[in-house]
């Protein structure tokens, strides 16, 4: 199982159901859902109270190392409420400070300047120094997964310059290194053995109060550097299920049911002291098709069955009808994402005849593997199939237990599902999923004009000019790489009426839970 695949999945997906789709439909959950989970504009927030949060997880795969894999949701909640990341994402921009509260970058953007916040202590006190910084980066660097959480920065390219300056050199210019600082820099007190990992004091909003078996309470940190934290303190929960989850919630024993799903949200549409929230493009769930070789190495044929799909009925009947439809390119949430890049539609008899120029052998049966991690990635795989095979395509699909899906199907096989849990920047998967060097490549893809427009986009300062070299990269992905995004599905949390100012921001920004506050 990939490690840092397991630390971005928790992120929106993780274990959990699929959420529902930011919908242009007719479905409950819409905006005004959204708006209510806010409060009202003349309500005014309060100081007190305990939220008590239901989070996804297995008890036999619990995490308190903040540098391990998180195979849990519940697992990060907690561990993004006691210790804070360098920076997290932003309202308008793709990254916001935090634990850092500024960067700067040399004129051909390789070495960055980080400042640590002014006021930023760790619970026991102590101020958080560059020295800290730098240890905490370079442990996270040592990890398994260390090359892909902070590419193009060696472990000796990581100091500190004074007391409150961290220096990043990456190996290449990289406009986008910032970026590299949100989902898993999250600083302890430098020398933390790892038998004190566990309960190490952090910098976050909330200190430790205890931890049982994946279930923990959280208490207010009233030095917190990041300003006021209105909620007395955080229960997290457990569940192995979402419907035991939504159940517990409607049942007045949570406050939150997080990432719960559309089915639960559904289920919830009928009660007026429930309150739907949504998190536009929270995961996406695309068809990977191999192209480096065996069946989907000719372009032709990829292009086939992207025109096989029809894609509002996979949003319709997969996601509940909450919806919306993708376009075959990540980092939709992403503001450089290319909007008016044609949206690829059904089209049957051309995909019929992409299948006969390409030679394609449409008597054989093709697998198609998956797995039911999430809900909802087994079921797009069977519509899948039973669409393409309009086209003159035959798939059986394939049904495999989670341990072996990624230790023998992911980046292996020549068709088979995946999932990502964090919508981030169109440069974010770019390195991670489509760079013929990138160690998690999942269609094995290799473009020579994508790397360069890639490498181009990562040293260009100049906002137009990049904006441009961003197009181009998202042209060459919509045409060529092996993906089929049929749709991306938001994330669902149900709330109890008292709970007000949720965040609503996919993947990571969804647990910072420091301006949340009860009406009760």
């Amino acid at each position: 199982m990939g490690v840092t695949r397991r630390q971005l999945l928790w992120a929106g997906a993780g274990i959990g159901a699929a959420g529902a789709l930011a919908a242009c439909s007719s479905g409950a959950g819409g905006p005004e859902d959204t708006a209510a989970a806010a409060g009202s504009a003349s309500e005014q927030p309060r100081s007190g109270g305990t939220l008590k949060v239901g989070a996804l997880g297995k008890a036999s795969a619990v995490t308190r190392d903040p540098h391990g894999s998180q195979a849990n949701e519940s697992d990060y909640l907690i561990l993004s409420l006691v210790h804070d990341t360098l920076a997290v994402p932003g309202d308008t921009t793709n990254t916001a400070p935090r634990l850092a509260s500024s960067w700067k970058p040399s004129e051909d953007l390789r070495t960055w300047r980080f400042t640590v916040a002014e006021g930023a202590r760790f619970h026991d006190g102590t101020p958080v120094t560059a020295e800290d910084v730098v240890w905490s980066l370079k442990r996270l660097r040592a990890t398994p997964a260390g090359a892909s959480r902070l590419p193009g920065i060696k472990a000796g390219s990581i100091t500190a310059e004074d007391a409150r300056t961290v220096v990043l050199v990456s190996d290449y210019a990289n406009a986008d290194l910032p970026l590299l600082t949100r989902l898993t820099t999250f600083v302890l007190k430098k020398d933390t053995k790892d038998d004190q990992i566990a309960t190490a004091p952090g910098t976050g909003p909330f200190k430790l109060d205890w931890f049982r078996d994946g279930n923990a309470r959280l208490v207010r940190n009233d030095d917190w550097y990041g300003g006021k934290v209105l909620l007395d303190a955080v229960e997290v929960s457990i569940f192995e299920s979402p419907q035991a989850m939504a159940n517990a919630l409607l049942a007045g024993q949570i406050d939150v049911a997080s990432n719960v799903g559309a089915v639960a949200a559904r289920t919830a549409e009928s009660r007026k002291d429930v309150r739907i929230l949504r998190r536009p493009n929270d995961m996406a769930m695309p068809v990977v098709m191999r192209t480096a070789d065996g069946p989907f190495a000719d372009p032709r044929v990829r292009e086939a069955l992207r025109l096989a799909v029809d894609r509002e009925a996979m949003v319709k009947q997969v996601l509940s009808g909450y919806g919306t439809i993708g376009n075959d390119i990540l980092g939709t949430g992403d503001p450089a994402f290319a909007k008016d890049i044609p949206q690829r539609g059904r089209d049957l008899a051309r995909a019929r005849q992409l299948l006969a120029d390409a030679g394609f052998d449409t008597a054989r049966t093709y697998d198609l593997l998956t797995t039911e991690d999430i809900s909802g990635l087994a079921e797009s795989a069977t519509l899948f199939a039973t669409q393409v095979r309009e086209a003159g395509v035959k798939i059986n699909v394939v049904k495999q237990d989670p341990k072996v899906f990624w230790d023998a199907t992911w980046l292996k096989a020549p068709l088979y599902t995946t999932y990502w849990g964090t919508n981030d920047s169109v440069v974010f998967f770019a390195s991670k999923t489509m760079v013929s060097e990138s160690g998690q490549n999942e269609a094995g893809w290799r473009e020579p004009a994508f790397d360069e427009a890639y490498r181009k986009a990562l040293g260009t300062a100049d906002a137009t000019e990049r904006a441009k070299v961003l197009h181009q990269l998202q042209e060459i992905e919509h045409a060529k790489s092996g993906y089929l995004l049929w749709g991306m599905a938001d994330g669902i949390d149900l709330a109890g009426a008292p709970v007000r100012n949720l965040p609503t921001l996919p993947g990571y920004g969804r647990v910072q839970l420091d301006k949340t506050w009860l009406a009760r």
